[in-house]
């Protein structure tokens, strides 16, 4: 266990480092946004497309994968109901809450917990693959028509396929499914660049923290509470239950997903909204709140089905 908790102090000092960089003005006003163009444009696709490249197809396409996009799926649509019909928020908010609901941090906290607690980090490429070519695209078009209205097809098509988060996700699975060896002179200079992505994403996120205050009145706490009710506690018990009663997993695969299902919401969430320019602090919030939180939640899952 202390692995888990030597994972998350790692994330913990980076998120500070970007809060003391804030509070020092060392990085200047124009810090934050930087980053996120920065993050969203250039680094993160680099990371997935390693992630996603070198992970191995049977894995990807596992029955891991079904049980996972249920138990997302279920907690999005929940949020958005509940958004929709008592919060009376709009499409970019609702977005936004339902993907902060249903969106795990199969990443930066996901590749180290699968490895610490599962044994191999290859049990989070479902979850990524699922979220990257799948939720992704469809989270991006929504926030796209709020944006801008009433685009058009030609134009939503042409958005999504030059969304750079989607290029880099799509690319490495094709490189996974044909079963491409990428030379070292290739996969070197790539794998460097996306390394520098999950630091950088939890420096921004640390900026954004500073002068703000947490869960303050206005800033839709109801969404955050919501959102971090579902991920926290309706997420992984969902995914156990479709596991063991519809699925009929092993008590492994069962664990995994489980344990997967647990995990905090995504950072890229916050990069999405940052982008966009909607519900950003609904976004930190939730991120902050579901990163907490995850550690007991982990514990548990762990001694229960571990």
């Amino acid at each position: 266990m202390i692995e888990i908790l030597t994972g998350f102090a790692v994330i913990g000092l980076a998120v500070f480092v970007g809060w003391l960089a804030a509070r020092t003005g060392v990085l200047g006003p124009s810090a934050r946004p930087v980053l996120a163009r920065l993050n969203f444009s250039v680094l993160a696709p680099f990371l997935l497309f390693s992630v996603l490249a070198t992970a191995d197809v049977r894995r990807l396409f596992s029955s891991l994968l079904p049980v996972s996009a249920i138990a997302a799926v279920t907690m999005m649509l929940v949020f958005a109901l509940v958004s929709a019909t008592l919060f009376r928020r709009g499409l970019a908010r609702t977005t936004i809450g339902a993907l902060s609901a249903g969106y795990v941090n199969s990443n930066n906290i996901g590749i180290p917990i699968a490895l610490y607690l599962l044994g191999d980090a290859a049990y989070s490429a479902p979850v990524v693959l699922l979220q990257l070519l799948v939720f992704a695209p469809i989270v991006l078009v929504l926030l796209g028509i709020a944006a801008e209205g009433r685009p058009s097809a030609r134009g939503i098509l042409r958005s999504t396929l030059l969304n750079p988060i989607i290029v880099g996700s799509l690319l490495g699975v094709l490189v996974s499914v044909t079963g491409l060896e990428l030379p070292p002179i290739i996969m070197d200079p790539v794998q460097l660049i996306g390394q520098a992505a999950v630091p950088l994403m939890l420096i921004a996120y640390g900026l954004s923290l500073h002068g703000q205050r947490m869960f303050e009145p206005g800033t839709g706490r109801r969404d955050v509470l919501l959102a971090s009710a579902l991920k926290l506690f309706a997420m992984p018990l969902v995914a156990w239950a479709v596991g063991a009663f519809v699925f009929g997993l092993d008590a492994r695969e069962l664990y995994a997903v489980t344990v997967l299902a647990a995990l905090p919401t995504a950072q890229n969430v916050f990069v999405f909204a940052q982008r966009y320019e909607t519900a950003e602090v609904t976004a930190r919030d939730t991120v902050f709140l579901t990163t907490v939180g995850s550690v007991p939640v982990l514990f548990a899952v762990s001694l229960l089905l571990g």
